[in-house]
C-alpha cells in the first residue's frame, strides 16, 4: 500500500480551496465568507468561465477586499473538468500542500471542510461522501437524480475499479504532491465524468483514498448545470477508459 508523499500536518498545511463558477453571482460572496469561517487560513481560487451574470466581476471585487483570494478568468464555458484541472495546476505551480474543491452553489456545506482536511493525515484523497454512514442528502432529491447518482457510482466501480462509495461528488481534498504525478493530458473528461475519471488517475498515482460523511444540500441560488447529454457523455468516457484498463493500456494501483 502506498504511503503519503510527506507527513504534512493538516493543521499547518497550505490549503487552496477551489470554486469553479458559471452564473453563481448570488452565491460566491457569502460562500467565500463561509469558507473562511471554517478554514480561516485557506486561500481561495475562483475559476470563472465568463459568466454572463457577472460572477467574474464579483470575484474580482472579492480579490480586492480580502487577502488570499485568487481569480482565473476563462474565455467561455469550457467544462467543469477543465476548470478543476486548472485549479489543480495552480495548486501545483504555487506550492500548496492540499487542494480542496467544492461546488459554488452551497450544495457542499463548508462546515465539512475541517473533516476533509483532518482526514488527509492518513490519506492522499479525502472524499466528502453522501454514501457512508452519517452521510446523506437534505432537501429534495428526486428519483431521477438519485437514480443517476447511484447508477454512475455503480458504473464507475465496475469499469474503473473504484472502491470508494461516492465517486460522482466533487467535494474532495487532494494531496498536491500526488496530483503532480498525474499526466493531465491523458484526462479525457471535460464535464461531470471528470469526477470519476480523476479518481482513477489518482489510483494510477498510488493515492490512498478515504471518505468522510457529508450532507448534500439543495443549491441556494441559480440553476443546476447537469443535463441529459452530459450524463450520456460521462457514461461513454468511463466505458472507454474501462476498456483501456481491461486491455492493459493503463494500470492502476490497488491502493484504496
Amino acid at each position: 500500500m502506498s504511503e503519503p508523499d510527506q507527513a504534512t500536518d493538516p493543521a499547518t498545511a497550505r490549503l487552496l480551496v477551489s470554486l469553479a463558477t458559471y452564473n453563481e453571482r448570488d452565491n460566491i460572496r457569502p460562500l467565500a465568507a463561509t469558507i473562511r469561517e471554517y478554514a480561516p487560513d485557506a486561500e481561495i481560487l475562483i475559476i470563472d468561465d465568463n459568466s454572463p451574470d457577472g460572477t467574474g466581476q464579483v470575484a474580482d471585487e472579492l480579490k480586492t477586499e480580502l487577502a488570499g483570494i485568487h481569480v482565473i478568468h476563462r474565455p467561455g464555458k469550457l467544462g467543469l473538468g477543465t476548470a478543476v484541472i486548472a485549479g489543480m495546476k495552480y495548486a501545483i505551480d504555487n506550492g500548496f500542500d492540499y487542494f480542496l474543491n467544492l461546488d459554488a452553489d452551497f450544495s457542499h456545506p463548508p462546515r465539512f471542510i475541517p473533516a476533509l482536511v483532518a482526514g488527509m493525515k492518513d490519506h492522499d484523497v479525502m472524499i466528502g461522501s453522501r454514501y457512508v454512514p452519517g452521510g446523506g442528502v437534505e432537501g429534495e432529491f428526486n428519483f431521477k437524480r438519485k437514480f443517476m447518482s447511484t447508477g454512475i457510482n455503480v458504473y464507475s466501480k465496475i469499469f474503473l475499479g473504484l472502491k470508494t462509495k461516492d465517486n460522482s461528488g466533487s467535494f474532495r481534498c487532494y494531496r498536491v504532491s500526488k496530483l503532480a504525478r498525474i499526466d493531465f493530458n491523458r484526462v479525457r473528461s471535460r464535464g461531470y465524468s471528470f469526477m470519476e475519471e480523476i479518481l482513477f488517475w489518482c489510483r494510477v498515482a498510488g493515492c490512498r483514498m478515504g471518505e468522510t460523511p457529508i450532507l448534500f444540500e439543495n443549491r441556494r441560488s441559480g440553476m443546476s448545470k447537469i443535463n441529459k447529454m452530459e450524463a450520456i457523455k460521462a457514461l461513454e468516457i468511463i466505458f472507454r477508459l474501462g476498456v483501456d484498463r481491461a486491455l492493459g493500456k493503463v494500470r492502476a494501483s490497488e491502493t484504496v
